[in-house]
């Protein structure tokens, strides 16, 4: 088992189930309301912790009623919190999620302390970061932080996975240091300008994105349609498997996490792709972020009655 460290966003998740997403200027009622903890980070790490990694997590979070829902649900899926930066004055990262009939989501983000995360933030725990052998990021926490610690990291050492949501222009971002991004279907679209729509279509794609960035190898999360993976000798599909689909909040972020916990654990890219299937397979039968991510054991049962 080698270490794992998370660094990006912590948010509370306030969620609305709804039949149908309005449009412009429409007002459509309601079916629930909760709120949980999540951010992508934070949900990456949950992932990790859950699935048996040893994981640590760098982010920030603000003074307010929120604060303990984030640390509790960390300490709960044994993550270690010891270098969450607490900011005086600032109230935590919010995301405004919208889940329709479908299970499909639509999310709106406000950073708070996240936006915290900075150089100077960045600059003080570059030695512990140094010292793991895996680590995630994404794009919920300020890019020229995360630009910076690509850019102090050691070349080789951690081998580092990009979860590259939101979407945004990656022209000025060293992807060069990164060892695998893993888009989902529409965040490879906006990046490539080539079409997801299928198979060829996600081939295609994900090459262009490898030349592109010089990464050495890209992995597409496309929903029910499973994972593809590309490196530029091979690509490689794997079906995702059949599951009744609840809500599809942090289905990604479970199948990041579970994916470097098989990764860190030895395992090949296929078995690491298969296990990170289940795991992202599980979390849309449950509802809420941090909520849905399963445990070892429940990936493991999955396994054993897996259906494609």
């Amino acid at each position: 088992m080698k270490s794992i460290a998370v660094v990006g966003s912590l948010n509370i998740d306030l969620v609305t189930h709804m039949e149908r997403f309005p449009k412009p200027g429409e007002t459509v009622i309601g079916q629930s309301f909760r709120y949980n903890a999540g951010g992508k980070g934070a949900n990456q790490a949950v992932a990790c912790g859950r699935l048996g990694g040893e994981v640590s997590m760098f982010g920030a979070i603000g003074k307010d009623f929120f604060a303990n829902t984030l640390l509790q649900s960390l300490k709960e899926s044994n993550v270690r919190i010891d270098d969450i930066r607490i900011c005086d004055g600032m109230f935590c990262g919010v995301a405004h999620i919208w889940v329709d009939a479908g299970a499909e989501n639509s999310i709106a983000v406000i950073p708070g302390a996240n936006a915290k995360v900075d150089v100077n933030y960045v600059e003080s725990v570059i030695p512990k970061l140094t010292a793991v052998s895996w680590l995630l990021l994404q794009l919920e926490t300020p890019l020229p932080a995360t630009t910076y610690l690509l850019e102090q990291l050691p070349p080789y050492t951690p081998r580092i996975v990009l979860d590259p949501a939101p979407a945004q222009s990656l022209d000025r971002f060293p992807t060069q240091r990164l060892w695998l991004i893993t888009p989902n279907e529409h965040e490879l679209q906006w990046l490539t300008g080539l079409s997801t729509a299928t198979d060829e279509g996600i081939e295609h794609a994900s090459y262009r994105l490898l030349e592109t960035t010089g990464v050495q190898a890209v992995l597409c999360k496309a929903g029910s349609r499973g994972a593809y993976f590309q490196d530029g000798s091979r690509f490689l599909h794997f079906p995702a498997y059949c599951v009744d689909a609840v809500d599809s909040t942090a289905a990604g972020d479970a199948f990041n996490g579970a994916l470097t916990v098989a990764l860190s654990e030895g395992r090949s890219i296929e078995s690491a792709i298969r296990f990170a299937n289940a795991a992202g397979s599980l979390c849309v039968t449950a509802k809420g972020a941090q909520p849905s991510i399963p445990w070892r054991k429940d990936v493991e049962t999955f396994l054993q009655t897996e259906r494609v």
